[in-house]
């Protein structure tokens, strides 16, 4: 079973290390000693905690769908040529690029510091491990 360092916890889920320290000493967070008596996580824990304290930002575009991805944020960069558009939208940590026609870019109104909500719906998602 994965065990985290207050550390990369602190990394993984975008706070800083005593800040999960808190967590710990309050309780919301159990925490162990690894082989070398460092204060660890388990990983389990840490996921179930991520999930239960994640910052959702409401979609406001109020339109029901089937894609489950919503991802909200500001557009940072908007790149385009006659037919084509490459838009950066950053939604919290995450960065989504989308390609699309110009013309949609400008049937949006879509500028740096619009709102816009990222919808993605893939057949396929990737998942990768880091090497131990």
């Amino acid at each position: 079973m994965p065990k985290f360092r207050f550390a990369e916890a602190a990394k993984l889920l975008g706070v800083s290390d005593d800040t999960v320290r808190r967590w710990a000493d309050a309780g919301e967070l159990t925490a162990s000693l690894d082989a070398a008596g460092r204060k660890v996580v388990d990983g389990a824990e840490l996921a179930a905690f991520a999930s239960a304290h994640a910052n959702e930002v409401p979609d406001p575009s109020g339109v029901g769908r089937s894609a489950r991805n919503r991802f909200v944020g500001l557009v940072t960069s908007i790149v385009t040529d006659k037919v084509m558009a490459q838009v950066e939208i950053q939604c919290g940590p995450h960065k989504v690029v989308s390609l699309m026609s110009t013309e949609a870019v400008h049937e949006l109104g879509l500028e740096p510091g619009s709102l816009a909500v990222a919808v993605v719906k893939a057949t396929t998602v990737m998942v990768e491990t880091p090497q131990s």
